[in-house]
């Protein structure tokens, strides 16, 4: 199951952890939840290589941290449209639904939740220039940003699912 957030909150896998993904198109950044869903933590960034490469050390992270379900930054244009970047980031996501393991393939189906994304790295980026000692070139060298702004995705869809369930 694929679709916007705010469509399949309600479905969201209960007690499993979540991964959150910054998908770009040289690197994924990855956050993790807790498996009650309160607190997203940076986790690693994955350079992009090839697809087949990609889902092997998505798939290891995956079995490591025992993930059931997945939010993935949907770049929306300011005015909340779709583009490419949205497209792409839809095209990612079959992809990896269809190619993940058998194994890891939860028997209800595949949970990725796409999660609007505006201006997550701006703020990431902001962060670093206020708070870390060292440039942003070389915080997105070492895959700081990408990383960060996982976390801000994901926790931005466990504050609107934890929202959604009191109204």
């Amino acid at each position: 199951m694929i679709d916007r957030l705010e469509n399949i909150a309600n479905s969201c896998p209960q007690g499993v952890r979540l991964l959150g993904m910054d998908v770009g198109k040289k690197t994924i950044g990855l956050a993790l939840a807790d498996s009650a869903k309160g607190l997203a933590t940076p986790l690693i960034t994955i350079k992009r290589t090839k697809f087949t490469k990609d889902i092997l050390e998505l798939e290891k992270v995956i079995r490591d941290y025992e993930v059931g379900g997945y939010v993935v930054g949907y770049p929306l244009h300011m005015d909340g449209s779709e583009g490419a970047k949205c497209q792409s980031v839809r095209d990612f996501s079959h992809e990896f639904e269809r190619q993940i393991s058998a194994a890891l393939r939860p028997k209800e189906g595949v949970w990725i939740a796409l999660c609007d994304e505006r201006l997550s790295t701006a703020s990431v980026e902001s962060f670093v220039d206020e708070t870390v000692d060292y440039s942003r070139r070389k915080a997105k060298e070492k895959g700081v940003t990408d990383k960060l702004a996982a976390q801000v995705i994901l926790q931005s869809a466990l504050d609107y699912m934890r929202q959604s369930s009191y109204d």
